[in-house]
């Protein structure tokens, strides 16, 4: 339970800073030093989970447990308070004492309670056991033999044994460092073994040497194992009798006299050394004194999970990395392996088989453990499908969940502050494309990230993610012609681990994320918080209550994945923010008080008529962080958008396309300040005015999206001049269906799209010169004229142009112009109407550039 525990303790910490914030001031009361007390308690636990994560006893789960329950209650004292404050607003002074009171006692109570769980914490005894020791596979520590061929086949003699050969007996004298990085069970030691066994190294090399590292090891162990042992290596000689005629025992000398053994040996000899299995640098800082630089061409090959260990350790950062079998090459392992033969001899038997080889998404591992169960059992059509439709549940069944043991060494070697956001990837569907960017912010309403000074939590777990696919748990599916990661995924067994271990540590227990999804087809039932169809078994949900005040009893449909989830639902207050107004029923689209990430969705084969319910309840979502609203219908009257959104300062992204944001209230609370919306970054919206106030109270704006399709001659209503006061804004996308004349981009700008804008290409030379920073430009239907001619100077760090819909008939770019340009893409030019087929368009070479298009 310390995984939870851990990720309890930071989301509290999450909630206590929402309290904390000066906008709140203005809307709760809270006593901040009793809450700065409880702070300095919670970080203190948080402290000795890091400390102490990878280490466990009884004693320390309990404790664990009883931390875990206390979040939870303490979250709900805090959101009982804070909810009716809000509901309240302005109160008598005699009502107000008595919040005031009830709140301080409540939060009395709880800075006793975590004294007494400390306490505990402090008392705990018991000789700490190494989580890695307990749960790791019993290996030699230090092995210096080569592994056994019983659970690693090689799919044949293929391009990637090839490779690494050629890397290894280059003609380069200097002592380099081979890594080959890939996932747990992919086949690097595989890889090494038959390279280690090729005839061409085994002819090249004096000496080979196979060390197995592990993640605990010791360096003594490692070389006197092979010390008292090299007799065993094929090309080493007996240096045991020489000893004992010298009368010196080897077990007596220290790592250093060893070292020094090993490094006199080698020394004047071509070697290979392998070191399998490596989890830090620190491995090879320990045993690197030990190979002499000979200049004649020895290697030591590395195999590694961690891009952080190949990158260092790679000669001019260079490593190998091992990739997936494709569906051919898995097909032929799992034939190897069930038939001793790279082919089926039961015809019947090949589709169901090519379904199962793909089942095991090129993982060899997985295949290797199939096979063998598949070797061992009936071989008939009935057996092998159902093996087909339960791939995952085959893999970690056989030989002791032997597969789920290799790849949870990498779940175990993970810090703490990163098992939370790992084990999150079970609440995406098996091989599901996963946006990085919607992923991060999953994970900050989660709780999971913890902030750092000077860093913003989107960044941080921008570099949780780079973390974790550096660890290889998680997989790149796509990048961004900016070269930032687009889309990933977890491996399907992989995503087995997070389920194991999360139901393990009971970590997610309150829907923290909710997506509304509105349907108008056939009287669609779709679960109230994930929003799923998809055949799903859907269940009532016991009564709960919804509103704060009158009452409502609802009893909303949720679908059996989530009431297996989220165990917690019970507990919570229930409030209705949006609805539709037509005869459809809305009793299901409920959202709670803890609510940090509202997805609300109205596509399908009409547009739901929605509207915010009134009184404004919106405001009482109070941990709201992500609103998506993917709702309205383009070119009709937009969805209005309360005020109280302006209320909302732990808000951070509001995405709401086809809706149109109220301008904010000035000095609503009588003599206080407006409440400044410090964490909101992102802000799509139709029509948004960068009005002075609005401008004020979004300082650190960084993505701006909104369309202006008035077709007005006085845009200056829009204020879009105020634009270069949003200094920290990157990225701008404008659809404005005029020539917004009245118009200043801040310098800050990485990347500009402009939609029929309407712009004489005379004009680009504003952007070209005042963008210093401008990375990516797109540009589509947005400039007119017949001419464009770059001036040098321009767009020197642009990097991506995308040019469509335009009458485009000469551009005059040369070599002196877009000098850092990586990637073109020009559709549609010439063909808007006046110009389409009747001008021939020019421009000069640009070789040097991709065209994508």
């Amino acid at each position: 339970m310390a995984v939870a525990a851990y990720a309890s303790l930071l989301s509290l910490m999450h909630v206590l800073d929402n309290v904390e914030h000066p906008a709140r001031r203005c809307q709760v009361y809270l006593h901040t030093k009793r809450t700065r007390i409880l702070q300095e308690k919670l970080e203190f636990l948080l402290g000795y989970l890091e400390l102490h994560s990878q280490r466990i006893s009884q004693e320390m789960e309990d404790v664990a447990r009883q931390i875990v329950v206390f979040v939870d209650e303490a979250e709900h004292i805090i959101d009982f308070h804070v909810v009716n404050q809000l509901r309240e607003g302005s109160q008598d002074k005699r009502r107000y004492m008595a919040a005031r009171s009830s709140f301080c006692q409540d939060v009395d109570s709880l800075i006793e309670e975590i004294d007494s769980i400390t306490k505990k914490l402090m008392m705990v005894k018991e000789e700490w056991v190494d989580v890695q020791e307990q749960q790791a596979l019993p290996v030699a520590v230090g092995s210096t033999t080569l592994p056994s061929g019983d659970k690693n086949t090689m799919v044949e003699v293929d391009e990637r044994l090839l490779r690494v050969v050629d890397e290894l007996t280059r003609d380069e004298p200097n002592l380099q460092i081979l890594p080959i990085v890939g996932m747990g069970g992919i086949g690097k030691t595989t890889l090494a073994q038959n390279a280690f066994d090729h005839p061409y190294i085994v002819n090249r090399f004096d000496m080979r040497i196979w060390f197995t590292i592990s993640q605990q090891y010791s360096v003594r162990k490692i070389l006197l194992k092979y010390l008292l042992n090299d007799e065993k290596n094929k090309n080493g000689t007996t240096n045991n009798k020489k000893n004992e005629e010298k009368g010196e025992n080897l077990d007596e000398l220290g790592v250093a006299e060893l070292g020094e053994r090993l490094y006199k040996f080698l020394f004047g000899k071509r070697y290979l050394i392998i070191m399998d299995d490596v989890w830090s640098i620190k491995a090879w800082e320990d045993l690197k004194l030990s190979f002499p630089n000979n200049e004649n061409g020895s290697r030591i090959l590395v195999t590694t999970r961690l891009l952080d260990v190949a990158r260092p350790l790679g000669f001019h950062n260079h490593y190998f990395t091992i990739n997936f079998l494709d569906e051919d090459k898995s097909w032929n392992l799992l034939c190897e392996k069930v038939f001793a033969q790279k082919s089926c001899p039961c015809p019947e038997l090949e589709e169901i088989g090519r379904n199962i080889a793909k089942g095991c998404r090129g993982l060899p591992l997985a295949i290797v453990v199939v096979g063998g169960l598949l070797a061992k059992s009936s071989k008939t059509q009935e057996y092998w499908k159902f093996v087909a439709e339960n791939v995952s549940t085959f893999v970690n069944s056989g030989d002791d969940e032997y597969c789920l043991k290799i790849l949870s060494l990498s779940y175990n070697s993970l810090p703490i502050h990163l098992k939370p956001c790992f084990l999150y990837m079970r609440v995406f569907p098996e091989d599901h494309e996963i946006k990085a960017s919607e992923l991060t912010k999953l994970w900050i309403s989660e709780g999971f990230i913890k902030p750092v000074r000077g860093k913003s939590l989107e960044e941080v777990g921008d570099e949780y993610l780079k973390d974790l696919i550096d660890r290889n748990l998680i997989l790149i599916r796509k990048w961004k012609r900016s070269g930032k990661i687009k889309t990933c995924s977890v491996h399907d067994i992989l995503r087995e681990l997070c389920f194991r271990e999360s139901n393990r540590e009971h970590l997610i227990r309150v829907p923290r994320a909710q997506h509304v999804a509105f349907s108008r087809e056939h009287g669609d039932s779709l679960c109230f918080l994930c929003g799923h169809l998809d055949g799903r078994d859907m269940i009532n949900l016991p009564e709960v209550v919804v509103g704060l005040r009158p009452t409502i009893i609802a009893s909303p449909l949720v679908c059996e994945a989530c009431v297996n989830m989220y165990q917690d639902l019970s507990k919570l207050r229930w409030v209705k923010v949006i609805e539709q107004i037509d005869h459809h029923s809305s009793e299901n689209f409920l959202q709670h008080t803890k609510l940090r990430y509202l997805v609300v969705e109205g596509r399908c084969n009409g547009w739901a008529d929605l509207k915010f319910v009134f009184p404004h309840t919106i405001s009482l979502l109070w941990n709201l962080q992500t609103l998506d609203l993917d709702v309205g219908v383009p070119y009709l009257e937009p969805l209005l958008l309360p005020s109280d959104i302006w209320d909302m300062p732990q808000l951070r992204h509001l995405n709401a396309w086809y809706c149109t944001l109220r301008d904010p209230l000035i000095n609503r609370f009588e003599g206080k300040d407006s409440i400044v919306l410090e964490n909101l970054s992102t802000l799509s919206s139709r029509g948004f005015r960068c009005s002075e106030e609005a401008v004020k109270r979004i300082p650190n704006m960084k993505k701006l999206k909104s369309s202006y399709d008035s077709y007005s001659a006085d845009d200056s209503c829009y204020c879009l001049s105020n634009l270069a006061h949003l200094n920290k804004l990157e990225s701008l996308s404008l659809e404005c269906f005029s020539l917004l004349e009245d118009i200043a981009f801040p310098t800050s700008l990485k990347k500009l799209s402009l939609f029929d804008c309407i712009i004489p290409w005379e004009k680009m030379t504003i952007i070209g010169s005042l963008l210093p920073n401008l990375e990516v430009l797109k540009l589509n239907d947005a400039f007119h004229g017949y001419t464009w001619d770059p001036i040098e100077g321009e767009f020197l760090w642009l990097k991506v142009l995308f040019v469509s819909r335009c009458d485009l008939v000469r551009w005059g770019a040369e070599d002196i112009h877009f000098s850092n340009l990586q990637s073109l893409a020009l559709k549609n030019i010439g063909n808007t109407q006046g110009s389409k087929g009747k001008r021939k368009r020019e421009s000069s070479s640009l070789c040097r550039w991709k065209t994508i298009s």
